[in-house]
C-alpha cells in the first residue's frame, strides 16, 4: 500500500494462534497482572505505612513500584480485552496514548533508577551531609523531574508522529509500542531524528550515570570499613540488578522496532511478553527480598 489512507482504527496483528490458545493467554496474562498489582501496592502501601521507611532510599523505591503499576495498567486491560474478542483493533488515537504512556513509563524507570543511584551515592560517599543535600524539597524535585522529562520529551514525538501520513493499517504487535513507526508512509527526518533523543537523554546517559555513579561507590566502599562495605552491597545490589532487567528488557524492545521484518511473529511475540511479564513482577520480588527494612516489615505482615 503506498497511498495515504484514512485511519480510524489500528489492527493489532502480533498474536500466535490466538483462537486455539485464547482462553490460556487470557488465564496466564490476567493471573500475571494481579500479582504484579498486589505485589507492587503491598510493598508502596508498607513504605507509606510504616515511618521507619520514610526516607528518600524508600520513597524512590516506591515511585519505581508505581510507575511499574502505571506501565502493566496501560496494557495489561487491553490486551485482556484482546484475548476475548474477535477482532484485536485500537482506534488510532488510543494506540498514540498507549505509545505515550509506554515511552514515558520505560524512560522514566531509568530516570527513577538513576535517581536512585545519587542517593546511594550521596548517602555512601557523603553520609555527613546526607541530611543536607537530600532534602524533602529537592526528592520531590528529583520525583517531578523523573516523570515530567520524560513525558516532554515523549509528547514531541507523539505530536511529531500524530502529523506523518499513515499507509498501513496493521500493526506487528499485541499493543502500541515503536512499532508504531511501521504505518507511516514515510518517516520524517524530524521524527526520526527526534526518535532518537529520548533513546540517548533517557536511557543512555541515564545508564551512563548510574555506571560512574555506582564505580564510584566502588572505589569507596573498596577502601573503607566492613560496614561500609556491607552498606553498600545491601543498598546498592538491588538497584543494580533492576537496572540489569531494564536494559536487557530496553534491548529486546529496540530489537522488535529495529529489526521486526527480520523476525517471525512467534520471537516477536516472546520477546515482548519478556518485558510485559516479568519485569513488573522482578522489581517488588527484589526489595522485597533484598531491601533487609521492607523485608522484615515484610515477615511482620505475613507472619
Amino acid at each position: 500500500m503506498d497511498h495515504e489512507v484514512n485511519v480510524t482504527c489500528v489492527t493489532l496483528h502480533g498474536y500466535v494462534e490466538l483462537n486455539k490458545y485464547r482462553f490460556l493467554y487470557f488465564f496466564t496474562m490476567f493471573t500475571t497482572y494481579v500479582l504484579i498489582i498486589c505485589f507492587n501496592v503491598t510493598i508502596v502501601y508498607l513504605i507509606w505505612k510504616h515511618q521507619n521507611l520514610h526516607e528518600p532510599m524508600y520513597i524512590f523505591i516506591a515511585a519505581l513500584l508505581l510507575n511499574s503499576v502505571l506501565f502493566s495498567t496501560n496494557i495489561y486491560p487491553k490486551v485482556l480485552i484482546d484475548f476475548l474478542s474477535e477482532k484485536q483493533i485500537i482506534s488510532y488515537s488510543a494506540c498514540l496514548l498507549q505509545f505515550f504512556l509506554y515511552c514515558t513509563s520505560s524512560s522514566s524507570e531509568f530516570m527513577l533508577l538513576s535517581v536512585m543511584a545519587y542517593d546511594r551515592y550521596v548517602s555512601i560517599c557523603k553520609p555527613l551531609q546526607y541530611p543536607t543535600i537530600m532534602r524533602k524539597t529537592r526528592v520531590s524535585i528529583l520525583l517531578v523531574s523523573a516523570w515530567s522529562v520524560p513525558a516532554c520529551h515523549v509528547a514531541v514525538t507523539v505530536i511529531l508522529s500524530a502529523q506523518n501520513k499513515i499507509c498501513y493499517v496493521t500493526l506487528k504487535g499485541i499493543f502500541c509500542n515503536s512499532t508504531i513507526y511501521d504505518l507511516y508512509c514515510v518517516k520524517l527526518t524530524a521524527l526520526t531524528i527526534y526518535g532518537l533523543l529520548p533513546l540517548i537523554d533517557l536511557i543512555i546517559l541515564p545508564v551512563l550515570f548510574i555506571v560512574f555513579t555506582y564505580t564510584k561507590i566502588l572505589v569507596i566502599a573498596y577502601g573503607s570499613s566492613r560496614e561500609v562495605r556491607n552498606k553498600a552491597a545491601e543498598t546498592c545490589l538491588p538497584h543494580l540488578l533492576v537496572l540489569i532487567s531494564s536494559s536487557s528488557f530496553s534491548v529486546f524492545d529496540i530489537i522488535i522496532a529495529r529489526v521486526e521484518s527480520n523476525l517471525s511473529t512467534t520471537v516477536r511475540l516472546i520477546i515482548t511478553l519478556q518485558k510485559v511479564l516479568y519485569h513488573p513482577l522482578f522489581n517488588p520480588l527484589i526489595y522485597g527480598l533484598k531491601m533487609k527494612e521492607i523485608s522484615k516489615v515484610l515477615k511482620k505482615l505475613f507472619c
